[in-house]
């Protein structure tokens, strides 16, 4: 469920440099769900660091 948040607010960014900003921010352990998520969700752009 944590990581589900964590992806709805990284879509919702108003810039890429914002999604960035806040992937950078998951914490570890939920880092692999949330790529998941946003990889599915077609934005796999943002989980390139």
């Amino acid at each position: 469920m944590m990581a589900k948040l964590w992806a709805i607010e990284i879509m919702t960014q108003e810039t890429m440099e914002g999604a960035k900003e806040v992937y950078g921010r998951v914490p570890r352990l939920l880092k692999e769900k949330v790529k998941t998520i946003l990889i599915e969700s077609g934005m796999e752009e943002i989980t390139q660091e």
